[in-house]
């Protein structure tokens, strides 16, 4: 519980702050969320990745709003009773308003009521949080059917080159592979600063959430995750690779970085999803800025960065994205809607050691789910594979990642 008066400084002290801040590049999500919807807004995302300015850069289209950050240091211990001192405070500090922005909100106990009974009387809430499961189950349980959720990524490619102010190329992109998106990092080239930030995800979001002893242990095996991308991995290997004391533990420890998005991990595709359960699952990391900072080899392998940045450009746009293994490998397939769309392979450089391995995976892909075209990302090429009835496209992934 806090008093009136602390919280009355707080909300002053957050809106001097707030007001006075950068509005920073606007991103890309900005434009298809409507602040005036009835349902409440929520924004989730990897700490550090921007979800504070783009919660500055709504607040900056919205003419009265309130706005608080349960991040603060100063608020730590407000309690669901202190959501009517909070109102009584914003009323009489900046009188009525319909919009609410909280920032990070999972950090108080159900916190769900509140906002819940707000939506009944007609008031716009805009929350962010950085725990996907946190967040999916309060808004499971009160708020099904009031709510919709936008993801929030570190910065795309096109973000990169609007924040960079540079125009498209090969080499543009290179460096964008390297340094991931993070916003922070981008703006002063410290590496300290995603080392910190895979500490502060660590300890603030798994260890103390989830009450683990050995921090260590915890932050060796996500270290090792976030420099294994695109590799596939068993829950048994992780049990044995750190000392787990049993499986259902590794899948916990899995879990909880996927909760905090610091890592995703893929299915192999399968019509059973039993079978999919049960099938090594491959990661993939949130940026590779990120692995790169946390790992002296991650950014040697080129072809494993180009697949983790291929990745995520596929899932911003989809969530339903899969490997395929028969005969051979497909690296990714999206489905929509309950059909398989797209079929895409990555290969840093097509070259002919390795041309028949790419064509022959993705060739099969295409012929399992009835596909006419496929595609081939690399770092620089550009081609055309004439399969008859069939085509596949080869295209530099920088160029892909421009289409609309």
């Amino acid at each position: 519980m806090l008093l009136k008066e602390t919280i009355r400084r707080i909300v002053i002290s957050q809106k001097e702050d707030i007001s006075s801040s950068e509005y920073g590049l606007e991103r890309e999500l900005l434009s298809g969320i409507d602040a005036n919807t009835p349902y409440a807004i929520v924004l989730s995302g990897v700490r550090r990745c921007g979800k504070s300015t783009l919660l500055r850069q709504m607040m900056k289209k919205t003419k009265k709003y309130y706005y608080f950050n349960f991040e603060d240091p100063r608020a730590a211990g407000f309690e669901l009773n202190d959501f009517q001192r909070l109102e009584e405070v914003f009323r009489e500090e900046y009188g009525a308003a319909e919009h609410y922005f909280f920032d990070e909100i999972q950090n108080v106990g159900r916190w769900e009521l509140f906002v819940r009974s707000m939506l009944d009387k007609g008031k716009k809430f805009v929350i962010t949080g950085s725990n996907a499961s946190l967040l999916s189950r309060e808004l499971g349980t009160r708020l099904t059917g009031r709510h919709l959720t936008y993801e929030l990524f570190p910065f795309s490619f096109t973000e990169f080159l609007g924040l960079k102010k540079e125009k498209p190329s090969a080499s543009v992109f290179w460096d964008y592979l390297k340094k991931g998106g993070f916003p922070e990092f981008l703006k002063y080239g410290k590496n300290e600063s995603l080392q910190m930030l895979l500490s502060d995800i660590i300890a603030r979001d798994i260890v103390v959430r989830h009450r683990i002893k050995d921090e260590r242990k915890i932050k060796a095996m996500a270290t090792y995750l976030l420099t294994n991308t695109g590799k596939e991995f068993s829950y048994n290997s992780l049990k044995k690779t750190f000392g787990i004391g049993s499986v259902n533990s590794a899948i916990a420890f899995v879990s909880y970085f996927e909760d905090s998005y610091l890592l995703f991990t893929l299915p192999k595709f399968d019509y059973s999803l039993k079978k999919q359960i049960v099938n090594p699952k491959k990661v993939y990391s949130v940026d590779n800025g990120l692995s790169s900072a946390n790992s002296a080899s991650f950014s040697d392998d080129n072809g494993r960065v180009l697949e983790n940045s291929v990745f995520l450009h596929l899932r911003r746009q989809n969530r339903e994205i899969f490997y395929f293994r028969e005969k051979s490998e497909c690296d990714f397939l999206v489905r929509e809607k309950s059909k398989i769309t797209r079929a895409i392979q990555v290969c840093y450089g097509l070259n002919e050691d390795n041309k028949e391995r790419e064509i022959k995976g993705l060739q099969e892909a295409m012929s399992k789910f009835n596909l006419n075209d496929g595609l081939i990302l690399t770092y620089n090429q550009e081609d055309r594979i004439d399969l008859g009835r069939k085509e596949i496209k080869v295209l530099p992934a920088w160029k892909w990642m421009l289409e609309k």
